[in-house]
């Protein structure tokens, strides 16, 4: 059998449940999942492999109007996923209006790849309802597979796996077999104490913050760590911190269970917060954080 092998990207609107998606494909918690938005601000590849096949997974941010450089540079992380795909999953769900950002749909219509649609979050929805939406897909989108699923409960997933597989072209695999993902373990500690900020803070401030790891230094029984957060202004400082560093001590606390888990080894995690004005709107600031600014 030929060997296959192509570029799967996940595109959708915030908070449809597009990481969770992403995780049960590739089996490992590679994107933050949390009811927020923004939660995935880059383009986070997970590789699946097979002894004939290699699927690359792409989790892109969910799409928004940008009022901010940070933002204006996510939405070209999802430009060019509906370019570089060979196919596109395109994920709604149960609760959004199914016109909104109708001209990515479009898009998306237009596009060379193949398309799935994932209705998602069936779950929480009626029979009536999830049948609507699927004639609705099916007649928006006539050359797309339409698949009703829910993520979080992995029903009715299996199903496109095997779609995918049966869509991708036939070629060499494009990363190492023992790979699972692109990102280097630098992220994934950002990223893990960033998840822990969006659950432990409200309002504006969990989307005015970077987390930067300044040492990753591993050893035999223990990893070594020293990250700092950065946030857009002095107030936020002192919410980040909390009375008595109370705030910070249980982002720390909660960030370095999952770290140990991550790794399977035992964690000294060290966190400082840092005011860096206006680093949203800053080319060379967005620039060290890893966003393209090209």
């Amino acid at each position: 059998m030929a060997h296959k092998s192509g570029f799967v990207n996940i595109i959708g609107n915030p908070n449809v449940g597009k990481s969770t998606i992403m995780n049960v494909l590739v089996g490992e918690r590679l994107s933050i999942i949390t009811s927020k938005m923004q939660t995935t601000r880059h383009r986070i590849k997970g590789i699946v492999n097979g002894d004939d096949f290699q699927i690359v997974c792409s989790d892109t941010p969910g799409i928004l109007k940008p009022n901010y450089k940070l933002q204006e540079t996510m939405m070209k992380f999802v430009n060019t996923a509906l370019i570089d795909a060979d196919v596109i999953l395109y994920v709604t769900d149960v609760i959004e209006s199914p016109g909104k950002n109708e001209e990515y749909v479009e898009r998306i219509k237009s596009s060379e790849a193949a398309v799935i649609v994932l209705i998602n979050k069936i779950d929480l929805s009626t029979q009536e309802k999830v049948l609507e939406l699927y004639n609705y897909w099916s007649e928006k989108l006539p050359l797309a597979s339409v698949y009703a699923i829910s993520a979080t409960e992995k029903f009715n997933t299996g199903p496109i796996f095997d779609r995918i597989l049966e869509l991708l072209p036939e070629g060499p695999a494009y990363f190492p077999k023992d790979e699972l993902t692109d990102r280097n373990e630098r992220f994934f500690v950002s990223e893990i104490i960033r998840e822990k900020i969006l659950l432990n803070y409200d309002k504006e401030v969990p989307y005015s913050v970077e987390v930067e790891v300044e040492q990753f230094k591993e050893e035999e029984n223990i990893l070594n760590l020293m990250c700092v957060i950065h946030v857009n202004r002095d107030s936020q400082k002192g919410i980040i911190i909390g009375h008595q560093g109370k705030a910070l001590k249980k982002v720390g606390t909660e960030a370095r269970i999952d770290l140990e888990e991550f790794f399977q080894k035992k964690v000294f995690l060290q966190i400082y917060v840092k005011v860096n004005k206006d680093w949203r709107e800053k080319d060379r600031s967005l620039s060290g954080f890893g966003y393209d600014m090209e």
